[in-house]
């Protein structure tokens, strides 16, 4: 892979057959966990499941009747 300048900034562009490994999509994102050896270590940042993960460790309840209603959300 070939490192390009994008802006201020570094890129590669990641094979098709690691983006398939990986489960990726346009938009994702991803972690750098390590580097070893000059060997990058990524991971794929699952945001979803760690803000579920952040709001079940808050033992946050809801009233017993609580309906959540996506069009009230939504209102302007």
């Amino acid at each position: 892979m070939r490192v390009s300048k994008w802006g201020d900034s570094l890129a590669v562009r990641l094979p098709k057959a690691l983006v398939e490994k990986m489960g990726l999509a346009a938009g994702d994102e991803i972690i750098i966990v390590d580097v070893i050896e000059q060997t990058l270590v990524v991971q794929k940042e699952d945001r979803r499941m760690a803000a579920l993960e952040r709001m079940t460790s808050r033992n946050w309840t809801r009233p017993p009747d609580y309906k959540f209603d996506r069009d009230e959300a939504n209102e302007r």
